[in-house]
């Protein structure tokens, strides 16, 4: 157990003072208060010190950390059509955590000010440790999220869903995306396609790396050499995607299929064919990523990479129900995605 003194020597100062700091003195420094709160942040050190009510009966809570926003809420982004897939992993979560015996949490000021402490990453940790949670999983949050470090830095025990972070009580859940992109590309090219475009969400992340990696060397292995210019990076939402390949499409129409990093971004394409007057798939493929609920039902059904949901559900709360329990981490788990072949692909059209 973290005691009082672990924390003073962390902070570089006397037990006195951080009682002191505890008991809401004034007669402290700004400069010690922040370090110390950052000490307690660091250690996990007496989430019930920081809280004024009596304390309560700890109940089995795992925080919900959810879509990257610069205000840390977890709701402000949810509109936007890139994280649909992302509700659709929330509903397989939700049954997983229930079924391990635990509470979902959902922090609404997750970045709240203790004294002068001003430092979202310790806030975090600080805010988490007064409610006594467990353990968090994250989903779908940006590399550069205060979040991720400030869980990489705790004691607090933590899974990263989309996001390759690790640490001594951290690791993570996600699919094989370049695998699935090669698939997809595969998949193409045995249809007779040799001209495809490629849209990419963005690559800030591994989700957009490892997908334009699996894309560009499948078609490097089999001899053809991938135009820079129909490798388009227009970001993740289905309105972006849709322009990008209305612009695209008025500079030329030389190529015969399209591989989207997610069937949102397909939908968006799929579009811009419609109003192009482009026939799907007659003059031209698309496949997308992700197999969410609308895939099987657009207009034509879209061929797309299905990503296990339930197993990357299932492996987060798996995991860290062992970091909750004190065993070594566990070795992140990366999920095979799986073809699924849809009427939006056919033979490539003869000249």
């Amino acid at each position: 157990m973290v005691t009082s003194e672990q924390v003073a020597q962390l902070a570089g100062v006397s037990r006195a003072t951080v009682s002191r700091v505890l008991n809401g003195s004034a007669n402290v420094s700004e400069e010690t208060r922040k370090r110390i709160y950052a000490a307690i942040a660091t250690l996990g050190y007496g989430a019930n010190a920081l809280i004024r009510t009596p304390v309560q009966e700890q109940l089995n809570v795992i925080a919900l950390a959810l879509f990257g926003s610069n205000d840390g809420l977890n709701f402000s982004r949810i509109a936007d059509t890139q994280c649909y897939f992302y509700l659709e992993v929330l509903r397989a979560l939700e049954q997983e955590v229930a079924q391990a015996g635990y509470d979902l949490l959902l922090p609404s000021n997750p970045y709240h000010t203790f004294s002068s402490v001003e430092d979202p990453e310790t806030n975090y940790i600080l805010a988490l440790q007064t409610k006594r949670v467990k353990g968090v999983i994250t989903l779908a949050l940006r590399s550069d999220d205060p979040r991720i470090q400030g869980l990489c830095r705790s004691t607090i025990p933590a899974v990263f869903i989309d996001s390759d972070f690790q640490g001594r009580h951290t690791t993570f859940v996600r699919s094989d995306y370049m695998d699935g992109a090669r698939q997809a590309t595969e998949h193409l090219l045995s249809l007779g396609h040799r001209r495809i475009a490629c849209f990419i969400g963005d690559t800030n992340g591994v989700s957009g790396t490892e997908r334009l990696l699996g894309f560009q060397q499948t078609m490097a292995r089999a001899g053809l050499i991938v135009d820079p210019q129909l490798v388009v990076q227009p970001g993740w939402e289905t309105r972006e995607a849709y322009q990008a390949a209305m612009k695209l499409l008025s500079q030329r129409r030389d190529f015969t299929a399209i591989f989207a990093s997610s069937d949102m971004m397909a939908f968006g394409v799929m579009r811009a064919l419609r109003e192009h007057n482009i026939r799907v798939p007659e003059e031209m493929s698309i496949a997308g990523f992700d197999d969410i609920g609308p895939s099987e039902e657009s207009d034509p059904p879209l061929t797309t990479l299905l990503q296990d949901k339930q197993a990357i559900s299932r492996g987060a709360v798996e995991r860290l129900t062992q970091l909750i329990q004190g065993g070594q981490p566990p070795e992140p788990l990366v999920i095979p995605t799986r073809l699924i072949v849809r009427a939006s692909t056919a033979p490539a059209p003869h000249d």
